[in-house]
């Protein structure tokens, strides 16, 4: 399988524009010059960033006319006050899709007012449904590491899509400030309509927000991380109904106890953030205080 890799790491000069507002045409989003994007209607502020409170469909729509959706993770969203470059990340984000569970938990007790979770997950199903998403070159795939290729190819394509080797890149080990002109260039060339990132959290936000930064144009960057790997096997198989009932972390800790323990009892740091800040935005802090 020929992949594009690159373990580059420099500068782009790529000019920075607007968005567009152009719709779909026969199921197809629009993406020629830059310029405004439609508000994003159902909006919740928690701890400064807005989250979107609509269905998957909805997300799914919006997302046709371009623009950055990120799906953060209790473990990061913790790191708030302390990572400046995930923050700038998740505030700069078009649409921001409220993943996960023991946030909105958090939310709905101390709000008293009902938020729905919206899974990465379900919205990961329903966006690979859409038949843009599905043609042939009109969707790159950026992806962890080759054996996560394989293996979410190999998936991919029992579904029925079938990525060409040419739009799967394998990402390097980014640094800060984080630099992708391979990227960059690869896709300027082919100018893909909508960009999907397996990469880790807290690394994928800020790898979608430099694209959205620094491309000419403004394709739908979707940073859904884990998602795929939950379907193709390549992580633990979470089924609809663990996702439905908030226990797809339960089920990554069962299978991969050293790895997910203690990052997922290192967000408990984010009930005391909420609790805290609600929906104001933490102050930026030196030094790290969430272990």
């Amino acid at each position: 399988m020929a992949i594009q890799n690159n373990e580059m790491n420099g500068t782009t000069n790529s000019a920075q524009t607007h968005v567009t507002d152009e719709g779909q045409t026969a199921g197809r989003s629009v993406f020629k010059e830059r310029r405004s994007l439609p508000r994003v209607e159902k909006l919740c502020r928690i701890l400064g960033i807005n989250f979107f409170t609509g269905t998957a469909q909805e997300a799914v729509d919006h997302m046709r006319y371009g623009g950055l959706l990120v799906v953060p993770a209790a473990p990061a969203l913790k790191d708030l006050p302390v990572n400046s470059e995930y923050r700038e990340a998740l505030l700069a984000a078009d649409m921001v899709i409220p993943d996960s569970a023991f946030m909105v938990i958090i939310w709905n007790v101390i709000q008293r007012k009902y938020m729905h979770r919206l899974s990465g997950l379900e919205y990961l199903r329903l966006l690979l449904k859409q038949s843009d998403v599905r043609a042939p070159g009109n969707t790159l795939w950026v992806m962890a590491n080759p054996e996560s290729a394989r293996r979410n190819l190999e998936w991919l394509l029992d579904k029925g899509i079938r990525v060409r080797q040419d739009c799967v890149y394998i990402a390097p080990m980014y640094g800060n400030p984080l630099n992708d002109p391979a990227l960059l260039q690869m896709m300027e060339m082919q100018r893909p309509e909508h960009v999907i990132v397996t990469v880790g959290g807290g690394t994928q936000e800020r790898l979608g927000l430099y694209l959205k930064q620094n491309l000419s144009y403004l394709p739908a960057i979707h940073c859904i991380g884990a998602a795929i790997a939950f379907l193709s096997g390549d992580q633990v198989h979470i089924p609809e109904w663990a996702d439905m009932f908030y226990m797809g972390w339960l089920l990554r800790c069962i299978a991969q106890p050293k790895l997910y323990v203690p990052r997922y009892w290192g967000a408990r740091h984010l009930l005391g953030l909420m609790l805290k800040y609600r929906n104001e935005l933490p102050p930026v802090q030196a030094e790290s205080h969430f272990g």
